[in-house]
């Protein structure tokens, strides 16, 4: 059977599979410690749960419209309001299968072949291979922690072309926990005011998990010329426990992109299920306690991770703003990033990331979203695997 030259030229994603082989390994009665997460390791909180079940008993078990529950798509506008002193209209969010599924659908409204998508490095792995499927062209723009691997004016400037379409923008980031401050927004806002039709997407969706007072700033609360040409993505993922969900939300700047992302999505999933919407407006009006629980447990665990690494000195990792993975520099070892990973798994029986599809080929990605028990256990296997004379 011939497959799509499209599909093939999208690289399955790595942190799936190698979350699913550290699964398999637990399954045959292997100690696996799994670093590799992308997920809260908490359950969803109660109130939210029972918001879903009441929904199911009240018999919301229908189609709902395509962009998501007027109620769930409000209480969006009142988290914008409320969270970034943004205005938004119902018609102007639509709800999709998590932020995953939404940031596809508004790549898919936007691109046409040969639109260059600006990616600062390291990135997200999936946000290459949705511009690729749909035929845009990558520009990606390396950083290093000289610029605490975040994007300057200067480099800004000179990745923007005539064909630029796109500037992609994860604050907090994944995989490095950089977060980006106002002051930082506003001076590439002043370069992104040159070049009137680049779009921003803003993906926002760590927002919640910021560390050391540190507060979210979005892109587009901080120009109002900019704002009128950033979606910004969001959704329940990390901020409430509610991966499996599959919530995901962007706010447009005018309704015509928002319905055209609704036309996409009408055409493919439809709306998201039914009853987990109700849950979804429960966690935007009363989650945040829940959230910042969520967040200073994760700070304790990340100061806490970085200490214990002291004790693997071929480990350097980057102290992340937010977030919850550390991305480490493992030069020191002398080997790739695959390498490191195969090695930490085969025979420290260590799940973690490499990331070479994240952009570098020189850092691993390890996420604290776990116990400090196993975090510690897992430093320790580290400790006596790379510490060998």
């Amino acid at each position: 059977m011939e497959l799509s030259a499209k599909v093939l030229a999208v690289k399955p994603s790595v942190t799936l599979e190698i979350a699913a082989k550290a699964k398999a390994m637990k399954a045959q009665g292997i100690d696996v410690i799994s670093l590799s997460a992308g997920e809260p390791d908490f359950d969803t909180p109660n109130f939210i749960k029972e918001a879903a079940i009441d929904a199911l008993r009240k018999g919301q078990t229908k189609y709902t419209p395509v962009p998501g529950t007027v109620e769930l798509r409000q209480a969006v506008c009142r988290k914008l309001k409320r969270d970034q002193g943004l205005d938004f209209t119902p018609d102007q969010i639509v709800v999709g299968c998590g932020a995953k599924h939404v940031i596809f659908n508004v790549l898919f409204a936007l691109l046409n072949p040969g639109d260059e998508v600006i990616i600062p490095a390291p990135y997200w792995l999936s946000y290459p291979e949705m511009v690729t499927v749909l035929g845009g062209t990558n520009v990606l723009i390396p950083t290093d922690e000289k610029t605490s691997f975040k994007i300057t004016p200067a480099m800004l400037e000179k990745a923007l072309t005539a064909r630029s379409k796109v500037l992609i923008l994860n604050s907090p980031s994944n995989p490095t926990g950089a977060v980006y401050s106002k002051d930082e927004l506003l001076a590439l806002c002043a370069v992104l005011k040159n070049h009137p039709k680049v779009i921003v997407l803003s993906d926002e969706i760590y927002e919640k998990l910021i560390f050391d007072g540190g507060k979210h700033v979005s892109i587009a609360s901080v120009d109002a010329e900019i704002a009128k040409r950033t979606v910004i993505v969001n959704g329940h993922s990390k901020a409430y426990a509610m991966t499996g969900w599959r919530l995901g939300y962007a706010a447009f700047p005018e309704k015509t992109l928002a319905k055209a992302v609704e036309s996409i999505q009408s055409h493919s999933t439809s709306n998201p299920v039914s009853f987990t919407q109700a849950g979804g407006v429960a966690a935007l009006d009363q989650g945040d306690a829940e959230a910042e629980k969520m967040r200073g447990v994760f700070q304790k665990r990340r100061d806490l991770f970085i200490d214990l690494l002291k004790a693997v000195p071929s480990f350097k990792p980057f102290k992340p703003a937010g977030a919850f993975y550390l991305f480490v520099d493992i030069q020191a070892t002398g080997l790739s990033a695959f390498e490191v990973t195969k090695k930490l798994l085969e025979e420290a029986h260590v799940a973690v990331i490499p990331c070479e599809p994240f952009g570098s080929s020189h850092h691993i990605r390890m996420s604290y979203a776990t116990s400090e028990k196993d975090i510690e256990t897992a430093v320790q296997r580290m400790a006596a695997l790379f510490n060998k004379k």
